[in-house]
Formats: structure tokens, sequence, C-alpha cells
């Protein structure tokens, strides 16, 4: 396995996962106006296909 594409392929996949999912969370907090109200509890879920690969992360978001 060549280790080098390897991580810049995971990388790439993993800023887009980051900042798209930034923005799907800034976009329901400005549509359904839930700024400054409380916290917003969120649970991220990754699965890959044709590998045993089922992993969640829970946590939460002060919308100040």
């Amino acid at each position: 396995m060549d280790e080098d594409r390897f991580n810049m392929s995971m990388r790439k996949f993993l800023k887009e996962v980051g900042v798209t999912s930034q923005q799907a969370i800034e976009r329901v907090v400005r549509e359904e106006g839930l700024g400054g109200k409380g916290k917003l509890k969120v649970k991220m879920v990754l699965t890959a296909e044709g590998a045993p690969l089922d992993h969640e992360v829970e946590g939460e978001i002060d919308l100040g």
C-alpha cells in the first residue's frame, strides 16, 4: 500500500466531511432559529461499504 497516497486520500475525505458537516449544522441552526437556544445534540455515523466499519461520535454543540 502506498502510505502517502492513502493519507492524502483520507485527509481529502475528512476535510470534505468536516467542511460540509459544519455548513449543514450552520444552515439548520440559522433556518430553524436555534441560535442562543441551549445545545444541539449531534451524532456522526461513519460506515464503509465492503468493510466492517461502524463508528459513531456523539456530542453537543453550544448554540451560544
